[in-house]
């Protein structure tokens, strides 16, 4: 009798096991587009300004990757939790590929922008400026489909089975917008306006080629990076000691960005679009950073500079005069404009496990089994 019971016992949980299995495999791909928390090594090859190429040199990448990958961060970013989660290999970036794409590839680059790059020379603008945007990324990606043989022209049907097992990850893209024209007689209602036209644009493009299953990412508190601390007047702060204009900013965008989605859900009423709630989630994380194991909110884990930040314009992460700290898991800030590991980590399973992502992420795994 008991070892009936046991045989039960295994076949149940066989069963749950490959349930499980078949939705967290439910993807067979993943194509990744956004900036510097999304990018995994397109900055290298790139032809971006001189000022990026510190994220090459250690300690960048020696908390998981135990050397530099040009991931902005000490270790994985929130892609490759993603990439993890669906038991994928880790994406390559596109200008990297050297063949290793069978599982997806990522086109996001540092630096890059909503807007195309011809406003910021327009506008005298491109001092230090990344030179790609999303629509090079677009440009890129139909450029790698036509060398794979598919989505020549109009979508085909090789180009539409692709995208039927294909996540398309749409990362955070549009705060260099804003970072670089402040200070400009450019308005940020403009920029809000020019960029989310930009990522509209973008996302229905990849809407009409047959993408069916979307996350789009909104923007982090940029008012709480170190960089933005180090240079907003003291007066300017919020509830959590960030700057407020600063998640203002993001907030509003985020809103406009989510009622931009909505609209392409009722366009597109075939795809599943996820709004990633970046701002949200990294707000639960500064309201209580003890929670999820961070002791340092505002200070960097590698930089050079004074309490409290530990930032300095002048030598960052990278650099000869930098430091980095002991404990990268016990900080949120890494180098002062871009987040480390552990964060990433708590973020991204907010969004894939938690109730940061609209509708919820396993909303759209379940759609792709019943539907695969």
């Amino acid at each position: 009798m008991a070892s009936k019971i046991i045989l039960v016992t295994i076949c149940i949980l066989s069963s749950i096991l490959s349930t499980v299995e078949s939705q967290t495999r439910g993807f067979k791909k993943i194509y990744a587009f956004g900036d510097s928390f999304t990018d995994t090594g397109n900055t290298k090859n790139a032809n971006g300004p001189s000022g990026f190429g510190h994220v090459s040199n250690s300690p960048y990448g020696t908390s998981f990757f135990n050397h530099s990958t040009n991931r902005y961060s000490d270790g994985r970013l929130v892609i490759d939790f993603v990439a993890e989660a669906l038991s994928l290999p880790y994406l390559p970036p596109y200008l990297h590929c050297k063949g290793n794409d069978t599982f997806g590839v990522n086109f996001a680059v540092a630096g890059s922008t909503a807007i195309n790059h011809e406003f910021f020379v327009r506008n005298n603008l491109t001092l230090d400026a990344t030179p790609q945007s999303i629509q090079t990324q677009l440009l890129w990606f139909n450029k790698y489909l036509e060398n794979q043989g598919s989505c020549k022209g109009e979508p085909s049907s090789a180009c539409k089975a692709d995208f039927e097992d294909a996540l398309f990850w749409f990362g955070e893209i549009g705060v260099n917008d804003y970072a670089y024209t402040l200070g400009s007689s450019v308005s940020r209602d403009t920029i809000r306006k020019l960029s989310m036209y930009s990522v509209s644009d973008a996302l229905q493009a990849l809407l009409e080629k047959g993408a069916k299953y979307l996350v789009v990412q909104g923007f982090p508190l940029t008012g709480c990076l170190s960089l933005a601390m180090y240079l907003a007047p003291e007066n300017d702060r919020d509830d959590m000691g960030c700057v407020k204009s600063e998640n203002n900013l993001s907030y509003t965008h985020n809103l406009v960005l989510q009622a931009k989605l909505q609209q392409l859900r009722e366009q597109y009423p075939h795809a599943v679009i996820i709004y990633a709630d970046y701002w949200n989630a990294y707000r639960t994380v500064m309201k209580n950073p003890a929670r999820y194991g961070f002791t340092e909110r505002f200070s960097v884990c590698c930089g050079s500079g004074e309490p409290p930040y530990n930032f300095s314009v002048f030598a960052t992460c990278g650099t000869p005069n930098a430091t980095v700290c002991s404990s990268p898991t016990h900080y949120i800030n890494w180098d002062g404009v871009h987040l480390t590991e552990a964060l990433y980590k708590v973020v991204s399973d907010m969004f894939l496990r938690g109730n940061y992502s609209q509708p919820p992420f396993s909303f759209l795994l379940d759609k792709k089994v019943r539907q695969g």
